[in-house]
């Protein structure tokens, strides 16, 4: 497919690596170079082809993981607007919620919720919010960012084997645990406020250091109203916009124009579910004053319960990219 030509807001987010760290923006990455900052990846070891793999600018660890999270109770925080989206878990009773204003700057925070050690991942080139239960073959591992990106999604490591992972599948790619899958666990990428009401006694993720980083803003600015991804260099999807935000369950996708204008879609027993009051994390400058995206919630019926089921809420580039030819419903 023909490339797009890249929209002239877009080049700004170009700078978006030098905005968070002070780094050139990215280019492509070199095998020869990665065993000098890699020296314990085995890269004889790998699933993909290498070229796919581009330098998103910052280092190994440029952009630090969260290791050793703090929380407030809901009912102390502050700064938060309630429209603002925040990444909920619960799991055994224990709820907690990741606001996209701490996670943009982190993209990965290791936890333990309800007993079970956790990775909560954002990336957000692709808007894609993922939990992971970080336990593997009997041993836990601990997530951080090698700084690469394919299609544009985040590339992790874990600290035990620095084998590398992609972000959107959970799937290692490179190194010792190359083709091991972590096991995805549910969650909502909700507004603050959906949160609140649905976990009263919850706790909310805070900045270790407040002055760290610039919590609350956005340095992906209009990056969602643009018309082409940054450092992306695949095959886009036909007749969608490439930047579009889709819903995607079971290797399926819809698009939330189509789920906003129908308000709610079901499928089998499977039922997606748009209702207004969330920001857009990739809009404006300020994360608050972003425009009202919408709520999703996917739910299935099982019996006569309903339980939430892994969803994300990605880009149709994004889409395409890892389930090619995949179905994306737009009426």
């Amino acid at each position: 497919m023909k490339r797009m030509n890249v929209a002239p807001k877009l080049m700004a987010a170009a700078a978006v690596a030098a905005v968070v760290l002070g780094v050139p923006a990215a280019a492509t990455a070199n095998p020869l170079t990665w065993g000098v900052e890699w020296p314990n990846t085995d890269f004889s070891k790998k699933s993909i082809d290498f070229k796919d793999i581009l330098s998103g600018g910052p280092p190994k660890d440029g952009i630090p993981s969260i290791d050793n999270p703090e929380f407030v109770p809901v009912a102390e925080v502050r700064d938060l607007a309630d429209t603002e989206p925040v990444i909920g878990i619960i799991i055994n009773g224990d709820a907690r919620a990741y606001p996209l204003r701490v996670m943009t700057w982190h993209e990965i925070a290791n936890d333990t919720v309800g007993g079970v050690p956790v990775t909560v991942t954002y990336c957000p080139l692709c808007n894609s919010s993922i939990v992971f239960d970080r336990r593997l073959d009997g041993r836990v591992l601990d997530f951080g960012t090698t700084g690469k990106l394919r299609n544009s999604d985040l590339v992790m490591y874990d600290r035990q084997t620095e084998s590398w992972w992609q972000q959107f599948s959970g799937t290692a790619i490179v190194g010792e645990l190359n083709g091991k899958v972590l096991k995805m666990l549910p969650s909502r990428l909700e507004s603050f406020a959906r949160f609140r009401e649905r976990a009263p006694q919850g706790r909310v993720l805070v900045p270790n250091d407040p002055s760290m980083r610039r919590y609350g803003s956005n340095p992906y600015v209009n990056y969602d109203s643009s018309s082409y991804p940054f450092l992306f260099r695949g095959e886009l999807p036909d007749g969608v916009n490439p930047m579009v935000r889709v819903v995607v369950v079971d290797g399926e996708a819809w698009t939330l124009p189509l789920l906003r204008r129908k308000g709610s879609i079901a499928k089998g027993n499977l039922s997606l579910v748009w209702e207004a009051g969330q920001n857009s994390a990739l809009d404006t400058r300020r994360i608050a004053e972003g425009r009202d995206v919408g709520n999703v919630v996917v739910r299935r019926r099982n019996g006569d319960r309903d339980a939430d089921v892994l969803y994300d809420v990605t880009f149709a580039f994004v889409f395409n990219a890892f389930h090619p030819g995949g179905v994306i419903h737009t009426e």
